[in-house]
């Protein structure tokens, strides 16, 4: 039996031992009952976003399809990014570029959690929301949350044992999932 909800997790961050991937990872691993939780890896393939490469109606780059037909093919995203000088680190908002053209997210509930330290992340935040707004995603508060993760909370298998971090993530996902079962917001 097919799970009722398909969440796509993607992680604003390209270092391998990120905090924001290893939040997700940890999403991904805990996903029980009636979510599917996929984690998108292909941040670090995609091209730089041109709007010539991005023709209505016509190809786009292999990377590019790909991340669409993964978003296409999911109910829900669920979003971890860091703050990088003020904003959105540039491989993520290139992503969120890519976005618009093929209009997957449009309607889409959306969510995600910011495991900054206390004091940062603000600016990334504030302007994912933005973005997520102009896109047209449905923007799920209740799955919108906050938990601070130390680099020591990642452990060797890049994934955070910390039963509270797990609570918020499994929260985060669950917030989606009841979206998604009540339909779009009036």
């Amino acid at each position: 039996m097919a799970p009722a909800c398909r969440i796509l997790l993607i992680s604003g961050s390209l270092r391998a031992a990120s905090t924001n991937t290893a939040m997700l990872r940890t999403a991904c691993a805990d996903a029980r009952g009636a979510v599917e939780a996929v984690l998108y890896d292909g941040l670090g393939e995609l091209p730089h976003f041109n709007p010539d490469d991005d023709p209505d109606g016509g190809p786009v780059p292999p990377a590019v399809a790909e991340l669409r037909a993964q978003i296409a093919a999911c109910d829900a995203l669920l979003l971890c990014t860091p703050e990088y000088a003020g904003t959105l680190p540039g491989s993520f908002k290139n992503l969120l570029d890519w976005t618009v053209g093929g209009g997957e997210t449009y309607g889409m509930p959306v969510g995600w959690v910011d495991v900054s330290g206390l004091g940062r992340g603000v600016g990334a935040h504030d302007c994912l929301r933005s973005v997520l707004t102009y896109t047209g995603t449905d923007i799920v508060e209740a799955a919108c949350m906050r938990m601070p993760v130390q680099r020591g909370a990642v452990g060797a298998d890049g994934l955070i044992g910390d039963l509270v971090v797990r609570d918020v993530a499994a929260a985060a996902l669950a917030a989606l999932a009841a979206r998604v079962a009540a339909g779009a917001p009036d």
